[in-house]
């Protein structure tokens, strides 16, 4: 009972209090403060725009966030006009409502060809979790959406019956979903986040007849928001801009299908021809054996009919169906690498390369893969081996200038922290303008090369004054059963190899409010290409550091000055209160 009694003496004798505002705060409060007491209108406008670098601030923009304020803190008039004290000032600049970190609004040009973006996108799109046995369903393609993800990807399979077309990971034990159901499921959440275009990428393993019923259902599913090229090859891309609220087709055009399935080549490289991830589900070798001998059977019976000229002829009518609805056609490599990247002048197109293989054409010809991305489109795609739904570093894919680098949107961790980032950019609308130099050649006519040492561009100078948030977000004993939690931060870049970097700060011992005020310096060669990354972490002496928030933010979008910068959980779902403060400067 004793000791009972010194565990509950033990927890209360930790109680939290309110930080005082850092001393920084305080400072630029006295030096734009009325009297040095409060802050009115004309005050806050002059901080805006000299201390917090938003030239364009005006007296109406400074009097919105006074009522703002007044109305969060519950503040009344004072002497018949809205005024802060420091303690307001502090809250203000502690709302990441009312100080975001970056832009919240779309404001890159949108009207350049879709190879000019990089393009927020999915893998597997339609997969619960692990690559193997997991649910296939419209519901993780519903939560893609609502994150702003603009390519979604349906692997498209006979169903049982042969008579309808199920969406399911091929060759191995996921349960499949009808394919109608997550059309309608897109049809209905394709916008809710952006107007800008969807791209759905297909992986078709179907028969014409089917292909024609897929056309048919895209058809009616989506009706005047699917777009239908002008032309059957196409030199050039259309904009986001021109393609808003649009949804459009990527797949490999039908008369290829229908050529690899009547072409002599043996049965494991028709079978490679025909998907874009042959690599998947080796190690499933019952379903994978059934379903060869389903492809085996199938292919026999294609070239049973291939005699009959009316079954002919209704393939290509089926094939021409499904054909016009395609805007992006897309392949693999056929041949080497480096035949794989030329650009061809008469058209454009989307070439897949698994991680591997992009990884082996960057080491080797990356100024060829940055020449054929200005024009064209490259998808990378996740190695067959990640079957935890694991993702690879993006870095080097948008290092090359590739616009789809696919993620599993389930494969938690770091990775997919620097995809949810990268994408935080221009409005978060799932597009992307890609840097100058990964668009035209330099002035001597060279392409960018990811491998060169290049000069420091710029210098990022970053301030951790502050955390708040977790008393709020996580139970009392979350961190330590008998005492506040311990934080420290990580502070780092991610970005090209020269600017790569993680620093932390110092740890703040017993304090769910805890105050760092350390600062970090981050020369950048690549600035348009970096990632702020934040993480906060518990030190735990005994075991593994627990994990406290993160964040990771577009380097060309952070807003000067003091800025509140919310963080997320593990899975990226931002928390309702975690929380820094945090000064970005760039000399």
């Amino acid at each position: 009972m004793g000791s009972y009694k010194y565990c509950l003496c033990f927890t209360r004798k930790f109680r939290w209090s309110e930080a005082a505002p850092p001393r920084d705060v305080a400072v630029a409060f006295a030096a734009y403060a009325d009297g040095g007491t409060h802050m009115g209108s004309e005050q806050l406008r002059r901080f805006l725009a000299e201390a917090q670098g938003e030239s364009g601030a005006t007296i109406a923009d400074a009097e919105r966030i006074l009522d703002q304020v007044r109305q969060l803190r519950h503040r009344h008039h004072l002497l018949g006009r809205s005024l802060l004290a420091l303690d307001d000032f502090h809250h203000f600049l502690f709302s990441d409502e009312l100080n975001p970190p970056i832009q919240c609004q779309v404001h890159q040009d949108m009207a350049a060809p879709l190879s000019h973006y990089y393009i927020y996108t999915g893998h597997n799109s339609y997969l619960t979790g692990n690559q193997l046995s997991s649910d296939c369903s419209d519901v993780p393609i519903i939560k893609a959406l609502q994150m702003g993800v603009r390519v979604i990807e349906l692997d498209m399979w006979p169903n049982s019956a042969k008579d309808n077309v199920d969406v399911v990971h091929g060759r191995t034990l996921t349960s499949p979903v009808e394919l109608i159901k997550c059309l309608r499921s897109i049809r209905d959440y394709a916008f809710c986040a952006s107007p800008y275009p969807l791209v759905i990428t297909l992986e078709d393993h179907l028969t014409p007849d089917l292909q024609a019923k897929v056309a048919e259902m895209a058809t009616q599913t989506f009706g005047d928001m699917l777009y239908y090229p002008e032309t059957d090859s196409l030199k050039e891309f259309p904009s986001p801009d021109s393609l808003k609220n649009k949804i459009i087709i990527s797949t490999k055009p039908p008369q290829e299908y229908l050529k690899t399935k009547n072409s002599k080549e043996n049965d494991s490289q028709k079978e490679k021809d025909a998907s874009d991830e042959e690599t998947w589900g080796k190690d499933v070798e019952v379903q994978k054996s059934e379903l060869e001998a389903d492809d085996k059977n199938d292919q026999g019976q294609d070239e049973e009919d291939s005699d009959d000229d009316d079954d002919q002829s209704f393939q290509q009518i089926s094939a021409l169906e499904y054909k016009r609805l395609i805007t992006i056609h897309a392949g693999k490599p056929k041949g080497g690498l480096r035949d794989a990247v030329m650009v061809d002048p008469d058209k454009v197109r989307r070439l897949s390369l698994s991680e591997q293989q992009f990884a082996k054409a960057a080491a080797s010809h990356g100024t060829d893969v940055v020449r054929f991305t200005q024009q064209n489109l490259l998808r990378i795609y996740p190695k067959g081996t990640r079957f935890t739904s694991s993702n690879y570093k993006p870095l080097v894919g948008w290092m090359h200038g590739a616009q789809m680098v696919a993620f599993n949107m389930q494969g938690y961790g770091g990775s997919l922290w620097l995809m949810h980032g990268f994408f935080r950019a221009n409005g978060g609308c799932g597009y992307i303008k890609k840097p100058d130099f990964l668009l035209k050649a330099g002035p001597d006519g060279r392409m960018f090369d990811p491998k060169q040492c290049l000069p420091v561009k710029t210098t990022l100078k970053v301030k951790a004054y502050m955390g708040d948030g977790w008393r709020m977000d996580f139970k009392q004993t979350h961190f330590d059963a008998y005492s506040p939690p311990d934080f420290y931060t990580k502070v780092g870049i991610a970005g090209v190899p020269a600017d790569t970097v993680m620093k932390k700060t110092r740890t703040i011992e017993d304090d769910w409010t805890p105050v760092w005020d350390d600062e970090f310096s981050f020369p950048l060669t690549v600035p348009e290409l970096a990632l702020l990354r934040i993480e906060v972490c518990e030190y735990d002496i005994s075991e593994k550091d627990d994990f406290g928030g993160q964040t990771c933010l577009p380097v060309s979008e952070l807003r000067s000055g003091i800025r509140a910068v919310p963080l997320y959980d593990r899975k990226g779902t931002k928390f309702k209160s975690v929380r820094l403060l945090m000064r970005f400067e760039f000399v």
